[in-house]
């Protein structure tokens, strides 16, 4: 019997070693490739628990042993992941304290709870003893040591399958596994965790208690205790599950909130500028009608000087140059493209900027600041995209293409551009992940155009052909608040 429970322990840890490498794993970068890493991990995670359980004492443990025994264990998990993944990162803290907590909340309970359960099976046989069921003490002890051997193999799944949806639930709910965390955060998400670790210390030091020489259980004097210590160990179980994901909702907020007040700026911006720009524009158009009206007298009087239809000449074909580049049928989308396309340039050499399919139909009824907000945040990502294109491979061409087209009440925009091919998406991660370094700032382009998008009923949506980046937008071309 002791053989077999041998047995299932060394079962176990083995498969603790699998859980350790696919927690750490999940979140910190190898430093081998391959699958080698996770196998070093896990072969050395076993070897040296292992040896932690051969070198403790027999017997009952006192706080010494309990707090010892913590410690070494909390080392090898720090020693794992500070040789086989790229730790050096706060979130490694949360990791460590919190797989060493769900471990042992995950041993505790089911072990507890199970207790009863073998009581129960010894019950059963003495009934079925007392039935005559049983005719000789061989089968006895064969029901009593398969009732036992039943009970243990019960209490090893539960705690294997404990450990293991509890950490699946930990890496599927922290969903920003590249999110920098500061103090405060890491204080949050380690709280629940540390709490957990202290509660477990707390009853592997209190759990025997001696009464005349002899060690006994802490719920055999107390039977309540065999309920309320496997609901306090999933309470605080459920306190860490539930913390992660609070947090990361927390970060989603905080980025809606920042992508809402980028959003906010874009529109105060463009109510700033468009009917300055509108007048500008205006002024511009019917003081070029003007002038060429006026010109267009001049040079038909009669005039000796040849300099002065020369020059003359030349100041027509001046007022020719203040055509804007881009006519799309749209005050504010004209302005926003001839800014955005002269800023461009400047840092994009070579870059080609076609507008001519993008037209803005009669009886356009979506609000121009929200064709303002789309435009740009495209036009943003699609230059930045270019000009990472060119630092890369300054021999590939780099352009940007925007067209529209009506199809009954839908209005659909697409913008095509030249990147370099490199698209990172997470899973859970609807957009793809920014490259900068302030990513609580950036990355959120996509998002506000989705955000602007569903205001008339639209939506959007991307796809990668070969090196070229389509972002497609489709909205109903009704007016709204």
């Amino acid at each position: 019997m002791y053989k077999m429970a041998d047995m299932l322990y060394a079962v176990l840890t083995v498969f603790q070693g699998y859980c350790l490498q696919y927690f750490l794993g999940s979140f910190l970068e190898r430093r081998m490739k391959g699958r080698w890493n996770g196998l070093c991990v896990a072969v050395l995670y076993v070897v040296l628990r292992m040896a932690v359980m051969w070198v403790s004492p027999p017997g009952y443990e006192d706080y010494k042993v309990a707090v010892g025994t913590l410690a070494l264990s909390l080392c090898i998990i720090s020693f794992l992941a500070l040789c086989f993944y790229k730790a050096f990162r706060p979130v490694t803290v949360f990791l460590i304290v919190s797989f060493q907590a769900v471990l042992d909340i995950s041993r505790y309970a089911p072990v507890i709870l199970l207790n009863v359960v073998d009581g129960w099976v010894l019950d059963i046989i003495n009934w079925l003893v007392g039935k005559d069921v049983f005719q000789s003490e061989k089968a006895i002890g064969m029901a009593i040591k398969a009732g036992v051997a039943g009970t243990q193999l019960l209490q090893y799944a539960a705690i294997a399958l404990l450990l293991y949806f509890s950490l699946k639930k930990i890496v599927w709910d922290f969903r920003e596994k590249d999110y920098s965390i500061n103090r405060t955060e890491l204080l949050f998400i380690l709280t629940p965790a540390a709490v957990g670790l202290m509660i477990c210390m707390l009853l592997r030091i209190i759990m025997i208690m001696v009464e005349d020489s002899v060690p006994k259980m802490l719920y055999d004097r107390y039977p309540v205790l065999v309920v309320v210590i496997p609901a306090i160990l999933l309470l605080s179980l459920l306190s860490i599950l539930y913390g992660v994901k609070l947090f990361q909702d927390m970060i989603c907020w905080n980025r809606e909130k920042s992508g809402r007040i980028v959003l906010e700026k874009q529109i105060s911006s463009l109510q700033e500028h468009m009917e300055e720009m509108e007048r500008i524009y205006s002024g511009i158009r019917g003081m070029k009608h003007d002038m060429k009206n006026t010109l267009a007298v001049i040079q038909r009087l009669p005039a000796g000087d040849g300099e002065l239809q020369d020059y003359l000449s030349e100041l027509n074909r001046s007022l020719e140059k203040l055509e804007v580049r881009f006519k799309t049928g749209n005050t504010v989308a004209d302005t926003l493209l001839n800014m955005k396309y002269h800023e461009a340039v400047r840092d994009v050499p070579g870059l080609k900027m076609d507008a001519d399919k993008l037209m803005f139909p009669q009886g356009f009824e979506i609000h121009s600041y929200d064709i303002g907000v789309i435009l740009g945040n495209a036009m943003d990502n699609a230059i930045e995209a270019c000009r990472k294109l060119k630092a890369k491979e300054p021999e590939e061409g780099a352009f940007i293409r925007l067209s529209s087209l009506q199809k009954g009440n839908l209005l659909i925009l697409k913008v095509e551009n030249s990147f370099d091919g490199r698209l990172v998406r997470r899973r859970q991660e609807e957009f793809p992940i920014t490259d900068k370094a302030d990513k609580k700032s950036h990355g959120i382009g996509l998002a506000n155009i989705k955000s602007t998008a569903e205001k008339y009923e639209g939506t959007m949506d991307f796809r990668v052909k070969d090196k070229v980046f389509i972002l497609s937008v489709m909205m109903k071309n009704e007016r709204r608040g």
